[in-house]
């Protein structure tokens, strides 16, 4: 559905110190620098599918968007989606895709979000059947409800995170672009907002390309991980790949009464106190049954979680080893 073939994109940006006389001098003689936003980016993403983009800040996730909305023309390489070129026909291709901006919003500010809705149903030319199917189904998944006759200056961050996955799904895309979709939501928000997006993957088949910071939501909702950095594609691959690929160590935290239990040489210490214990090894040293065993043998157990590296260590390690 999507394929991004050899993009390359740059800014010149203008640039100058701070002060009158600088500002004056850069009237008439301006200086500036050229930042390579993407070069040579290649990927394809299925019918589907869906997709961590991720990557420090700067890397380039959000000029890759703008390129797969339309919004921006690249310098070279091409974008087809869906048989189509965006930023070259770009009214056909905004109906079959849906936006999410964490830090934007497309809700009018002074009127209740019904009367949005029904704005958006308007620039989409959505049917009346459907756009009141689609209302009724969203409010009940994201437990919308009296929200939609508040205007949107009244409403919470997580209220107005929900409406705007809402808003983007009105006129029934095939693809939708998450930005920051949980940024500043409660826990029982977000969790809502996740079981939502992968119910909405799962029943309608919407292919969804997610960018966010919050490993969680990477976790919570993809299988494939592309990673990017300075304005290039270093990873592409499975989740649970790229966790081997950084690190095949296991964590395992214990919990136990009695005597503390002392560790073998191949284990590492990672957190104590009293009553429980945490330590990292890996299972080609020692295997996570022998690990087990070492401890029941040493201590009365009373609980134990085996579990990988994290999402955020390998991120964190991922972002080490390619300098980003």
């Amino acid at each position: 559905m999507i394929e991004f073939q050899h993009i390359d994109k740059t800014y010149r940006i203008a640039k100058r110190q701070a002060g009158m006389g600088n500002a004056l001098k850069a009237f008439f003689h301006r200086e500036y620098e050229t930042i390579h936003a993407l070069s040579d980016v290649n990927f394809t993403i299925g019918d589907g599918e869906m997709v961590g983009y991720i990557g420090p800040n700067g890397a380039g996730k959000s000029t890759t968007i703008k390129i797969m909305c339309g919004i921006l023309t690249p310098d070279s390489g091409q974008c087809v989606i869906d048989g189509r070129i965006p930023y070259q026909e770009r009214v056909a291709h905004v109906r079959n895709i849906g936006v999410v901006f964490g830090q934007r919003g497309q809700l009018w500010w002074d009127v209740p979000v019904i009367d949005s809705f029904e704005l958006i149903r308007d620039i989409y030319r959505v049917d009346e059947g459907v756009y009141r199917k689609n209302v009724h189904e969203l409010s009940e998944l994201l437990d919308l409800g009296e929200i939609l006759k508040t205007p949107a200056r009244n409403l919470s961050l997580g209220q107005k995170m929900r409406c705007e996955i809402a808003a983007s799904l009105l006129h029934n895309p095939k693809l939708l672009f998450l930005d920051e979709p949980t940024i500043g939501l409660d826990a029982v928000s977000k969790i809502a907002v996740r079981k939502f997006i992968k119910k909405l993957n799962r029943e309608r088949g919407t292919t969804i390309v997610l960018t966010t910071h919050d490993m969680q939501d990477i976790e919570a909702l993809t299988e494939r991980v592309l990673l990017i950095g300075k304005g290039r594609i270093l990873l592409d691959g499975n989740l649970a790949q790229l966790k081997k690929h950084t690190s095949d160590a296991k964590t395992m935290a214990i919990q136990y009464r009695g005597t503390a239990p002392a560790l073998r040489g191949d284990m590492e210490q990672v957190q104590s106190g009293e009553g429980h214990l945490t330590v990292r090894f890996r299972p080609s040293q020692i295997p996570v049954s022998e690990a087990i065993a070492y401890f029941a043998a040493a201590t009365e157990l009373v609980d134990v979680s085996v579990t990988d590296i994290s999402t955020e260590e390998m991120v964190a390690q991922l972002y080490k080893e390619y300098r980003l």
